[in-house]
């Protein structure tokens, strides 16, 4: 069966039976670097294309329709308007940190895809603290986003960056905890242990009630990491223009933009692995029969599926709640969703060392 496990496999194979060992490692960065990059442009082509289309569908309209078939070439056609315009750096502005906050958020988002499984087998670096490694280096994304706002030299950018700033430092707690009672209910921060863990089931159902409610508050807090509606207060065209992002143009802006749906792919990957079992398959305890018949459909379908359930939910999110106020938005996370979350952790822990998980 062709997939992607056996695709890597058979590549890793012939370059360390043609090549010396060192030679090897090399071709192989350079590949899955080359790798990494065209999965970035296809998922903003994808993504772009797909929010469109869901809030055209929420709305009872048809989206973009006129460029290549059903309109699934618009997003190359605004690309290619975005390669094209000129990038502009406004006066007063700290040119060297103006130019390199757009790079510094692109690669916090490379960075963080090192440990995710995207299928059996195709894993970029499977870390010992894969868990930690994703929640320590996705926090590195607020200081380019500060960073652009403060060197654009623009008070609406630099209030768009506060407000970014404040937010995410305040919903990373709520998706760490979240994260946490996972790690609880599998003792370990390895991603491969994690998936491993949810052979016979996937967390979110044999973790009762509690990993359920982590789930929901991992969803809510991501949303709103990644500055998205109803959470999107960085970004409030009708108060700050366009918030930390203002001042950019061209393929800078284009790099802010792009950052943001492939965040929302990293975030929603994360998901799918703690929750639902990542590249594993639906199995239901001994059920061998449904086991075996899961097991036929290909490990990075299961995960390009559960991955994209979980985007469409985030996009149904921004086309459904308004955009709430900087401060509603403080106190769901301060006096709901952390004390939530401190309470829940500690109701998985009590069910974890109990044993009462499926």
């Amino acid at each position: 069966m062709l997939s992607i496990e056996n695709i890597t496999h058979s590549i890793d194979v012939w370059l360390y039976g043609t090549f010396n060992p060192t030679a090897a490692l090399l071709l192989e960065s350079l590949i899955v670097g080359l790798c990494a990059i065209t999965l970035f442009a296809v998922l903003g082509l994808v993504l772009v294309l797909m929010e469109r289309k869901v809030s055209a569908y929420m709305q009872i309209r048809l989206g973009p329709n006129r460029v290549g078939p059903g309109g699934a070439l618009q997003t190359v056609a605004d690309t290619l308007k975005l390669a094209m315009k000129e990038g502009l750096t406004p006066d007063g502005a700290d040119k060297f940190l103006f130019n390199l906050a757009p790079f510094m958020v692109i690669v916090v988002a490379m960075l963080i895809l090192v440990p995710v499984a995207f299928a059996k087998g195709t894993q970029i670096w499977d870390i010992n603290i894969g868990v930690l490694y994703i929640s320590a280096v996705s926090s590195l994304s607020v200081i380019g986003i500060l960073m652009a706002g403060w060197a654009s030299n623009n008070k609406y950018s630099l209030l768009g960056a506060m407000r970014s700033g404040a937010q995410i430092v305040s919903y990373e707690l709520s998706a760490g905890l979240s994260i946490i009672s996972i790690v609880t209910l599998t003792g370990s921060l390895r991603i491969s242990d994690i998936i491993d863990s949810q052979q016979d089931g996937w967390w979110l159902f044999k973790g009762h009630i509690p990993a359920m409610i982590s789930f929901v508050i991992f969803i809510i807090a991501v949303t709103a990491e990644t500055n998205r509606a109803p959470f999107d207060l960085a970004e409030a065209e009708s108060e700050l223009t366009a918030g930390f992002h203002t001042e950019y143009s061209g393929m800078k802006f284009a790099l802010f933009f792009l950052a943001e749906y492939v965040n929302i792919f990293i975030v929603c990957a994360i998901a799918a692995t703690l929750f639902l079992g990542g590249w594993m398959p639906l199995h239901i305890g001994h059920w061998t029969a449904f086991n075996h018949a899961m097991d036929y459909i290909p490990s990075s379908l299961w995960f390009i599926g559960k991955t994209f359930f979980l985007i469409f939910v985030i996009m149904w999110f921004r086309w459904t709640f308004p955009r709430l106020r900087i401060d509603q938005l403080l106190s769901l996370e301060w006096k709901y969703l952390l004390p939530l979350s401190l309470f829940n952790l500690l109701l998985m822990t009590l069910i974890s060392i109990k044993g009462w998980h499926f």
